[in-house]
């Protein structure tokens, strides 16, 4: 980049000023975009954490994945119980399941959630998946998730 000179003022035109022309923010501009990309791209992912689908309403994003995967464990146990019924003609409970090796699972529970099977007549039962309360001030809930005979999940109190 060449020098470049300037008049300061135009009443003395003796008064001149020479310098390096668009020299200055070589380095500053690049900078300087990179910290607004960097922003915006912040506030887009703060703004996407905040709302980021849950699946259960007064639960964190987090707690989806592991509610997720309680919801499969439900569906397994309630699945080896309907096998266990077909076969013997009587509901178990939960220990008997885990020892007889009916499921792949090898605890009750998951994430802190624990399972009982409550057994209500020879076919008949529901798998529940509980979880102790939250701290007391904690935004966050767990909900007591139960699975039926008929396969349905749905939430209890």
């Amino acid at each position: 980049m060449g020098r470049e000179c300037y008049q300061l003022d135009a009443k003395t035109p003796e008064t001149i000023v020479c310098g390096l022309a668009r020299g200055k923010n070589v380095v500053m501009r690049p900078l300087a975009y990179l910290i607004v990309a960097l922003g915006a791209v912040y506030f887009l992912y703060q703004y996407s954490l905040k709302r980021m689908p849950v699946s259960d309403s007064g639960t964190s994003p987090t707690q989806a994945i592991s509610l997720t995967g309680v919801r499969a464990d439900l569906m397994q146990i309630a699945e080896a119980e309907r096998a266990n019924i077909a076969q013997s003609g009587q509901c178990a409970a939960m220990p008997e399941m885990l020892s007889s090796g009916a499921m792949s699972m090898d605890k009750p529970g998951r994430d802190g959630y624990t399972y009982e099977i409550n057994c209500s007549g020879a076919a008949d039962f529901q798998v529940v998946a509980r979880h102790a309360p939250a701290p007391a001030g904690s935004s966050i809930r767990y909900p007591i998730l139960a699975m039926d005979s008929l396969m349905q999940v749905r939430e209890i109190q």
